[in-house]
């Protein structure tokens, strides 16, 4: 399962940059494959998270490999996609034709002129088109045995992933780290807003249940919809964490409540403003509570001894800042996420042999 590693690569020296993490590693001698997706068209509050790839990626170097849960993990191979330049620039174009509209909503206005309305249709044609080239993306690494990874952007984009995972599993969970449910239809009129990844997510027949940790902003239409699907829904709110631990529920405990909820297979959407926003005071949509990083990464390491497969992931919503604060936590989250899914993969090869 071991990747091909560069003869004479030293993995306690200096981080070179260019490859992801600085590991001497392509897409096609990974294990892991990251999909960069710089697109943040529909953000409701500040934009900027279409820059995180980039920026994760030159910041990714300042990490060292040894991971005290799975030590050697990295060698299995994490490697990033080539960059989609032109969905980038796409991106910003679009931007720049939405913030007029979105002051407008915000002023009180709605979408009935034709005008409004055909940017809104531009939006949703241009964003099912991406998830489009994100699904034939993923699908072109998953047919090559790769744990595919997407590394947006803001979190409208992992649609295209998740669609590529349901189209080679029957059946699997998803586990959303997140301060917002993002279950609304359409939101702001566009069908595939950062706000509605989970409402998308849930018409995919596969998607066996969405277990969202960390929520602590959400609407009525979203609490209704998870009554209404509450066999496919469970919320695990930052409120009923804290009366649980202010009445002595350990981390561990409420850890293993979590990850019963989840079935065999599970995907996690991890939006960086699910953590406290001390980590992440750039997101798109930061929320004070939250998890710590170290919750996070226990949360995950859980998932994996548990026995359960990490079959996919995302990491969505992590802002750009001068003093690469918030790149640092993302990349970091980014490498347990890689370490997390390959060691499961491992561990599920070596259960099923």
């Amino acid at each position: 399962m071991e990747g091909s590693i560069k003869k004479g690569f030293n993995p306690s020296g200096v981080g070179v940059k260019g490859p992801l993490f600085g590991l001497p590693f392509t897409p096609g001698t990974s294990k892991v494959v990251v999909i960069p997706v710089p697109w943040d068209v529909t953000v409701s509050y500040r934009a900027g998270t279409a820059k995180a790839p980039q920026a994760i990626l030159g910041a990714s170097t300042q990490i060292d490999f040894y991971h005290e849960w799975y030590p050697d993990i990295w060698k299995v191979g994490f490697a990033i996609d080539d960059y989609p330049e032109d969905w980038a620039s796409k991106s910003r174009a679009l931007r720049k034709k939405v913030e007029p509209y979105i002051q407008h909503l915000e002023s009180g206005g709605d979408v009935a002129h034709a005008d409004w309305q055909k940017l809104v249709n531009e939006i949703n044609d241009e964003s099912a088109q991406l998830n489009r080239w994100v699904k034939a993306r993923s699908g072109h690494w998953q047919d090559r045995q790769k744990i595919v990874g997407m590394l947006g952007g803001d979190h409208s984009t992992p649609l295209g992933n998740i669609n590529a995972i349901a189209a080679r599993h029957e059946s699997f969970g998803i586990l959303q780290i997140d301060a917002h449910a993002d279950l609304r239809k359409a939101y702001e009129g566009f069908q595939f807003s950062h706000a509605s990844i989970m409402y998308n997510a849930l018409q995919l027949p596969e998607v066996h249940k969405i277990v969202t940790v960390g929520l602590r902003d959400y609407c009525q239409e979203e609490v209704d919809l998870a009554k209404d699907e509450k066999d496919r829904i469970a919320f695990f709110t930052n409120t009923n964490w804290k009366e649980k631990q202010f009445n002595g529920t350990t981390w561990s405990q409420y850890c293993r409540e979590i990850i019963n909820t989840l079935p065999e297979s599970v995907y996690i959407s991890f939006d960086i403003d699910g953590l406290s926003s001390d980590h992440c005071p750039n997101t798109g949509t930061p929320v004070p509570g939250g998890l710590t990083f170290d919750q996070a990464v226990y949360l995950i390491h859980q998932l994996v001894i548990s026995g359960r497969k990490i079959i996919g992931f995302d990491l969505c919503e992590v802002g750009v800042s001068e003093n690469e604060w918030d790149e640092n936590v993302g990349f970091r989250i980014l490498y347990h996420l890689c370490a997390s899914s390959a060691y499961s993969a491992k561990l599920q090869s070596f259960q099923e042999n």
